[in-house]
C-alpha cells in the first residue's frame, strides 16, 4: 500500500496510489484506508509530507563508508548516534529545499525513513514490525560548515526545508535489503544498500524506544551512506529507496 498527503482545493487530502494514479482516501491514516474516486496522477498532484510526526529522530554514521570517507576523525560507534530534526524542517517531493544564505556547503543526504504507526515504548527488536506503519525516502539536508565549527547538528541540520520526505509511505516491505541512492542533475551521487546498515531498522526501534515513546506518525531517518553531494541553487537533487519511489526537489539559493 502507498499512501500520501495531497492539497486539492485548498485542503489536505489522504490519498492512495494505484498504479501511479492518485485515489482519495477515506478513514484514519494510522486505521483503515478506503481507496475512492481517482484525482490524478501522482506527479501532477501537490503532495505534502506524507506524515506530521511529533519528532523527527535522525541517526548519524550508521554506514561504514561514510564514517570511513567523510568524517575523518571520528570512530565507527559502538551505538547509535541520535539526534533530533525540527518539524519545521519537513517539505514534501516537489517542495524546493532552501539553501541558507551565510552557509558554504549544504550536502543532500539519502536516507531510508521509519514511519512509525503507533505510540510505543520498550519495543524488543522482535517486535519492531509490529509498529512500522512503513518506510519513505528522506533527505537530510545539512549544511556543513555549520556542523563542524558548531561541534553539534541542531543548527546545521534544522534550518527550514532540511527534511524532504516523501513521496508516499509505502507499506508491506522488508527494509533488510533496499537500494539506496541520491542523484543531482541526474548523476549518481550515493549507491548503497540498507543491508549495510551499522545498526538495522529492528535495533533502531528498540534503542530508541528506550529512550524516548515513540508516537504514531513520528520518523526514525535510518542515516545515509558514503558521498553525499553538495548542492547548488537550480539543482535537482533525488532520493531513491527501492520500492518506495523517487523524492524530488528543486534547490534554491535564499532570497
Amino acid at each position: 500500500m502507498q499512501i500520501v498527503r495531497f492539497a486539492q482545493d485548498g485542503l489536505t487530502q489522504l490519498g492512495l496510489v494505484e498504479d501511479g494514479i492518485v485515489h482519495a482516501a477515506s478513514g484514519e491514516l494510522f486505521g483503515e484506508l478506503t481507496p475512492g474516486a481517482a484525482v490524478g496522477a501522482l506527479e501532477e498532484l501537490t503532495l505534502l509530507p506524507p506524515v506530521q510526526p511529533s519528532k523527527l529522530i535522525a541517526i548519524g554514521l550508521n554506514y561504514r563508508d561514510h564514517v570511513e570517507q567523510d568524517t575523518p576523525g571520528l570512530a565507527v560507534p559502538d551505538s547509535p548516534v541520535i539526534f533530533l530534526k525540527p518539524p519545521s524542517a519537513l517539505i514534501g517531493h516537489g517542495a524546493p529545499i532552501i539553501l541558507p544564505a551565510g552557509t558554504e556547503r549544504v550536502d543532500a543526504e539519502a536516507e531510508l525513513a521509519i514511519v512509525i504507526g503507533k505510540r510505543c515504548r520498550h519495543v524488543a527488536r522482535a517486535d519492531a514490525d509490529s509498529v512500522i506503519l512503513g518506510y519513505c525516502c528522506s533527505n537530510d539536508v545539512s549544511a556543513r560548515d555549520y556542523q563542524w565549527v558548531d561541534g553539534q547538528w541542531v543548527r546545521a541540520k534544522g534550518f527550514d526545508t532540511f527534511a524532504p520526505l516523501g513521496p508516499a509511505i509505502v507499506s508491506g516491505v522488508s527494509a533488510a535489503d533496499l537500494a539506496v541512492s541520491s542523484r543531482v542533475n541526474g548523476e549518481r551521487r550515493q549507491s548503497s544498500s540498507t543491508s549495510h546498515l551499522i545498526f538495522d531498522v529492528p535495533y533502531l526501534i528498540e534503542f530508541i524506544s528506550r529512550v524516548m515513546t515513540l508516537e504514531a506518525g513520528d520518523v526514525i531517518m535510518t542515516g545515509t551512506p558514503a558521498g553525499p553531494p553538495q548542492l547548488q541553487p537550480g539543482d535537482i537533487c533525488e532520493i531513491e529507496v527501492e520500492g518506495l519511489g523517487v523524492l524530488r526537489n528543486p534547490v534554491q539559493a535564499e532570497a
